[in-house]
């Protein structure tokens, strides 16, 4: 990297606040502006008061607004009526984590679940019927995917969409109680269609998931008929979004509903496929509807920002103590204590704030090129995987934390965090479970076969790990370790910053691939070594998106034009990385990358990078940009 000497000098004062917004605001500045000139003046999250039915209201009379200013149209395909413009989509709906995050999920689902879903699986025959009455909201619809009985595990779904050659139809069909669709958004109250995901099933047999386009409702808002609709009832947060349980009995759809990108029915029942292996189609087709995975990341992260802000401003006048001899008693935020509790915590937020933004960059080119590209499109996945399961993580904690660095005060629901620890603890396990996901991530870097990732069971996948990376692996992070344990380390260096997290990843990564070279023993139980090897499958999939997430910090410093704000993000990198390095001073220690006085070290380095970042707190929450109507917290105002 080309991180600058100068990123940990002294912080000139003041910064220009609008020139680390502009930083902030990246690529899709014009977007982000835009929904704060046209929204910004309007409270968007919901009263405490509110009913689940006001509220859900209230909600709908925000989606017919977000139509009508045209936002939901960027991510649509130009020719009829969208914008192609992707990363500016995601851009508008990671805005809306700022204001009321049911309006963001209930935008998610019908702009980026659902019309995502069939823009990306369907064909022209479906964006002539349904584009534009998505795009402008007169068709609300459902994605129906997670099942009662299989969330994670989607290739073992059990609603079947079998074909009757006779009648030209599938039969959409809930065989068993586990089949249900469950938790599905906008289907307990403004759903007319659904994209139904089910085991397409033909007179030639079986050919996995499929998806197909179902209507649930009638133009007077009545079940159709076999379609059986329930309300999933008050949640924990959310509650300005319809969750629903849908169940087919026996529905019959035109042929032409199959959303046939990948995979189409002929009137006689021919199976045809331009992917003719069943498993790498299906990770084909779930491959392009990673968009709902990146919103919520993104989302996430401006969830934390705005519990960040609430209680870095409340710190900022809420005092307590006096000094001996002082005369007023001590604003929080000058006691190191509230310091560790939340400046940390800001600086991870800058750090997923930039890498959320690269993965946006990627999310654009590779859905936006054409080119077909299947590394690069693996790779947006992983990233897209890894760094979805961090934000909301740090979500849940950082907002946790900022209830208590506000006391009282960040109890009383008046003041917001308590609806937005509710509105994201969900988080976590929607779009994917953070735990899964991880797994994904470590097995993405384990392997390196992508065409072959559906051919191989969990023993030809460990083998083919054992054959291909373990000895390669082993030896580059033997070399590193080596080099490491050499160095007389500059805490304050960059590079040596850098080189922690670097050796870090690649021993995990070498010690889980040796761990699993146990599975090709003759009397080894393939499962059994892959079971036991979960909890460090795990950490390295951590340490690996902790490298990306640095990667982007400091693409992000290196493009940075302005000094003072180069200056203030170096400091602000140099605490996320050492906030890190504390976290886990055990496994440095254990394995030789830091003396027991280099760990005492990173510890005073922390405390002292709290002290240097704390007269810019301020400006650091103003630098996310969120406004002020938004914020609308009693203990945040001047």
């Amino acid at each position: 990297m080309t991180t600058t000497q100068s990123s940990l000098s002294t912080v000139p004062d003041p910064i220009d606040v609008r020139s680390l917004r502009a930083v902030m605001d990246g690529r899709w500045q014009a977007v982000r502006e835009d929904v704060r000139a046209r929204m910004g003046e309007r409270r968007m999250h919901p009263d405490p008061e509110w009913s689940m039915a006001e509220h859900r209201a209230k909600v709908g009379e925000h989606m017919r607004k977000l139509a009508e200013s045209g936002r939901a149209s960027l991510g649509f395909v130009e020719r009829y009526g969208g914008r192609d413009d992707i990363g500016g989509s995601v851009t508008s709906i990671e805005m809306l984590g700022y204001g009321d995050l049911s309006l963001m999920v209930k935008a998610g689902v019908q702009w980026g679940l659902f019309g995502g879903a069939v823009q990306a699986l369907g064909t022209e025959r479906h964006y002539d019927r349904y584009l534009r009455e998505i795009m402008d909201y007169r068709l609300p619809g459902c994605f129906a995917m997670t099942e009662t009985g299989h969330g994670s595990n989607v290739q073992a779904l059990e609603t079947t969409a079998t074909y009757d050659p006779d009648s030209g139809e599938f039969v959409v069909h809930t065989p068993t109680p586990s089949a249900r669709k469950d938790y599905i958004g906008n289907a307990a109250r403004d759903g007319r269609v659904a994209v139904v995901f089910a085991q397409l099933v033909t007179p030639g047999g079986r050919h996995g998931v499929h998806a197909l386009v179902v209507p649930i409702r009638d133009a007077d808002g009545r079940p159709c008929p076999g379609v059986e609709i329930s309300d999933c009832g008050v949640k924990a947060g959310l509650n300005g979004v319809d969750n629903g349980r849908l169940s087919f009995d026996r529905v019959r759809v035109p042929r032409e509903a199959l959303l046939n990108r990948y995979g189409d029915v002929d009137a006689d029942g021919s199976y045809h496929s331009p992917i003719e292996n069943e498993s790498r189609r299906f990770f084909t087709m779930l491959g392009t509807l990673v968009r709902g995975r990146v919103s919520v990341a993104g989302a996430a992260s401006s969830a934390a920002h705005v519990a960040l802000t609430i209680a870095v401003r409340y710190g900022l006048t809420r005092r307590q103590f006096a000094a001996p001899g002082a005369e007023e008693e001590t604003v929080v935020l000058d006691y190191l204590a509230h310091q560790r509790r939340l400046l940390p915590r800001l600086a991870t937020s800058y750090a997923l704030h930039f890498a959320q933004q690269r993965l946006v960059e990627m999310l654009h080119e590779v859905q936006s090129g054409g080119t077909g590209d299947e590394t690069a499109q693996r790779e947006l996945e992983t990233r897209a995987a890894g760094l979805k399961a961090v934000s909301t993580w740090h979500a849940t904690g950082t907002i946790q934390a900022c209830r208590e660095a506000c006391g009282g005060a960040g109890y009383l629901a008046e003041n917001r965090i308590v609806q937005l620890k509710a509105d994201t603890d969900v988080f976590t396990t929607f779009e994917g479970d953070n735990t899964v996901l991880l797994q994904l991530v470590a097995k993405a870097l384990l392997t390196n076969y992508r065409d072959h990732v559906g051919d191989l069971d969990t023993l030809g996948m460990i083998r083919f790990v054992v054959e291909n990376i373990a000895d390669t692996v082993a030896e580059r992070t033997s070399a590193r370790a080596l080099a490491q344990r050499l160095r007389d380390p500059d805490l304050e260096d960059p590079e040596w910053h850098r080189s922690l997290l670097e050796d870090r990843e690649e021993h995990l990564l070498a010690g889980l691939a040796r761990r699993l070279r146990r599975a090709g023993e003759a009397d080894a139980d393939p499962f059994a070594v892959f079971n036991a090897a979960q909890d460090h499958l795990l950490t390295a999939a951590k340490a690996h998106v902790d490298r990306f997430v640095l990667d982007a910090f400091d693409r992000t410093v290196d493009a940075c034009a302005d000094p003072g704000v180069a200056g203030l993000l170096g400091r602000v990198r140099a605490l996320h990385v050492l906030a890190l390095v504390e976290a886990d001073r055990a496994w440095y220690l254990e394995h030789g990358r830091l003396t027991a006085t280099q760990s005492k070290q990173v510890l005073g380095m922390v405390n002292q990078l709290c002290a240097q970042l704390r007269p810019h707190a301020r400006t650091l929450v103003d630098g996310f940009g969120i406004p002020e109507a938004w914020l609308d917290a009693p203990i945040a105002r001047d």
